[in-house]
């Protein structure tokens, strides 16, 4: 098979999988992972294009693999049209028939951990036949999910995701027993393109802030201590490296990320920063988020929870005087 393009591979794949030849289908795998990364993007993209119906109908067990190189493919040539409506499918699938499964355990203290591949063999020996394709889902879920967890780090992919409303029922009913499905609800939540009203109460001033990717409130805490005037902020600006560790830098910041203030939201109830921008209430249609001294010392070890997603927090304007102090009397002072 030496020689074959990214495309003859793809091709290769889908003769094999017809043909029942594991070995060759094997081969064929292996073929598409090396050849992508030399691979122009249009060819990923016609060889998805040519393993998407396999995608869309092979069992759990055999095609788990095949959906974690998919979403590999189209993550790194940038082509998910033709295979993100079909692995947004496969993961509701994959998820509604472990429910299936755990349901016919009957009891969540008997179900076996689904990443333990030595109980594989035995659980599905002792199911009939009519709920085998449950038990492979059970032990493949999270390797169906995980492809769109990690295409969905993404901000197109976010905004053309298909079927969102399904994937957000089905993993929020799995979260309790994949990590992928908890860590895609979570995505799931993420806010792109939203505006957020930042009033610094010490000072009288309030923000337009619109921002997108932000994955928990402690990545928004650092990030909008970067991104408001300085005079506006109670504490020390956060150092470049817990900035960077906030957006797209390494992840961890030596000695920790230090929180400089505390956000409360408009009824004054305050905003944990191990919640999402999402949780954060409207106020006549917008959230508002409110800039109050810190009344503790807080800090945190991770910038942020989703390692590939680029966040963006932009102030936008800075509201009238007499508009800012309008929206401060609307303001309830923060709980103690």
């Amino acid at each position: 098979m030496f020689g074959k393009n990214v495309v003859k591979y793809a091709d290769v794949l889908v003769a094999a999988h017809a043909a029942r030849d594991a070995d060759r289908f094997h081969e064929a795998l292996q073929g598409l992972a090396k050849t992508t990364p030399r691979s122009a993007p249009e060819q990923v993209g016609a060889a998805l294009t040519r393993i998407a119906p396999v995608l869309a109908s092979i069992p759990f067990g055999i095609g788990s693999s095949l959906a974690q190189l998919a979403g590999g493919m189209a993550g790194e040539s940038g082509e998910i049209e033709a295979i993100l409506p079909v692995l947004t499918t496969r993961a509701i699938e994959v998820l509604a028939a472990a429910e299936q499964f755990r349901q016919l355990v009957g009891d969540d203290d008997q179900l076996p951990d689904p990443e333990d591949e030595a109980a594989i063999g035995p659980v599905l020996a002792s199911l009939p036949p009519e709920h085998r394709l449950a038990g492979e889902a059970w032990f493949t879920a999270n390797d169906w999910v995980q492809p769109v967890l990690f295409l969905s780090q993404r901000h197109d992919v976010r905004a053309a995701l298909p079927q969102r409303a399904e994937l957000t029922a089905a993993v929020a009913a799995a979260a309790e027993y994949f990590d992928a499905a908890q860590w895609l609800h979570g995505l799931l939540q993420v806010l792109d393109d939203e505006t957020l009203l930042v009033v610094a109460r010490a000072s009288g001033r309030a923000f337009r802030v619109t921002i997108a990717g932000i994955g928990d409130n402690f990545q928004l805490h650092t990030l909008l201590a970067a991104a408001l005037p300085a005079e506006v902020l109670p504490g020390s600006a956060p150092s470049p490296a817990e900035v960077a560790a906030a957006s797209t830098g390494g992840m961890d910041v030596p000695g920790g990320i230090s929180g400089n203030f505390n956000l409360a939201d408009a009824d004054g109830a305050w905003i944990w920063n191990e919640g999402r921008p999402a949780d954060i209430p409207h106020l006549d249609g917008v959230r508002v988020a409110v800039v109050d001294p810190a009344p503790y010392t807080r800090s945190w070890n991770v910038g942020r929870a989703y390692p590939l997603m680029i966040p963006s927090v932009q102030v936008t304007a800075e509201l009238p005087a007499a508009e800012a102090a309008a929206l401060l009397a609307r303001i309830k002072p923060a709980a103690g």
